[in-house]
């Protein structure tokens, strides 16, 4: 739970939110569902690591070994028709959401979901035989779960790390950003008729620690990025690759019906940001584009590989805890006359 961006005009300056993925005790990792039919594991992983890892080998001396749990996430792989696989399920997960919102006497919600270009990106295809087909046929079969979660009323955040993330796979920008372009597309097409103030995107360089040297800059892709037709932008702002990318937007203009969720902690250390960082985080973006378009967020999620977490989950509520109050001291300052302490 976290609070929603609603239509602009109704926002406050400096709410609170995260991307949606929390540490989870194991009992709740064995409740996850698959989703959509035509995948299943491959018999080895089907996925490179990240080329910034490969250009440093002896990182996996200091680098804890992956966890057994991962492998789904890089060994899947598309063998059939992809389809959705039980449309009660997005109806449970929204009851279950509602249900505790109720009674934690919460108002504000939002529930994350894969995008159709992250799933293509993640499981490869050796069914469809074309990429423009793949992307296709699992924009469709999302549809019907985007369209419930806003339904709900619930705020729909999709998670776009293929539009930053996947760039340090391809030779040039030029070759990256027509790949990028071809998913928000999908993605648009999948969102077809829903209403843009309750959407939002979230992008992320990989949310793993590394020396990130071959991220694509936000500069590269802001623009397709904004094309997304969706109000809200989520994106990992706070790591040390790309802290400093607030400036993007001293050149390029915030649509008028847009919002920013910049990370202001970070999801793969476990430093507790001091709230006067989160403060001056948060005011950096809110002089470029005001305070009322400014949501603060985490990077990325917590537990973003199901029984995988970098962070420990005390650590991560202390995260939140320094979030808070450094919003709450963001919006005092914001109000401050100029050259006031």
């Amino acid at each position: 739970m976290a609070r929603r961006g609603p239509t602009l005009g109704g926002m406050r300056p400096f709410l609170t939110t995260h991307t949606g993925s929390l540490p989870r005790p194991p009992d709740l990792t064995q409740l996850l569902k698959d989703r959509l039919t035509g995948f299943e594991l491959a018999a080895e992983s089907t996925r490179r690591p990240p080329p910034d890892l490969a250009d440093f080998p002896d990182l996996d001396s200091v680098m804890p070994p992956r966890s057994a749990a991962l492998r789904y996430a890089f060994s899947a792989v598309c063998t059939g028709k992809v389809e959705p696989k039980d449309p009660q399920a997005v109806k449970t997960d929204i009851l279950t959401l509602t249900t505790a919102a109720t009674t934690a006497g919460a108002e504000n919600l939002f529930m994350s979901a894969a995008s159709p270009g992250v799933v293509a990106f993640f499981i490869p295809d050796r069914h469809y035989g074309n990429h423009e087909a793949y992307l296709a046929a699992i924009a469709e079969a999302m549809r019907p779960e985007y369209r419930a979660i806003v339904e709900a009323g619930i705020t729909l955040q999709l998670d776009c790390p293929d539009l930053a993330m996947a760039g340090s796979r391809f030779k040039t920008v030029a070759e990256f950003r027509r790949f990028a372009a071809a998913n928000v597309e999908a993605l648009n097409h999948a969102l077809q008729g829903l209403p843009p103030e309750r959407l939002r995107v979230h992008i992320c360089w990989g949310n793993y620690e590394g020396p990130h040297t071959r991220d694509v800059e936000l500069k590269d892709i802001v623009d397709i990025v904004l094309g997304a037709n969706v109000a809200g932008l989520s994106l990992e702002a706070c790591n040390p690759r790309h802290a400093h990318e607030w400036r993007v937007f001293e050149d390029v203009k915030l649509p008028d019906d847009r919002y920013l969720v910049p990370g202001v902690i970070d999801s793969t250390n476990n430093f507790v940001e001091h709230p006067d960082l989160v403060a001056e985080r948060l005011l950096n973006y809110s002089r470029l584009v005001g305070a009322e378009r400014v949501m603060a967020g985490s990077d990325c999620g917590f537990g973003t590989f199901a029984g995988v977490s970098n962070v420990a989950p005390s650590v991560v509520w202390a995260k939140f805890q320094s979030m808070a109050e450094g919003a709450r001291r963001a919006k005092q300052r914001a109000h401050q006359p100029a050259g006031a302490h």
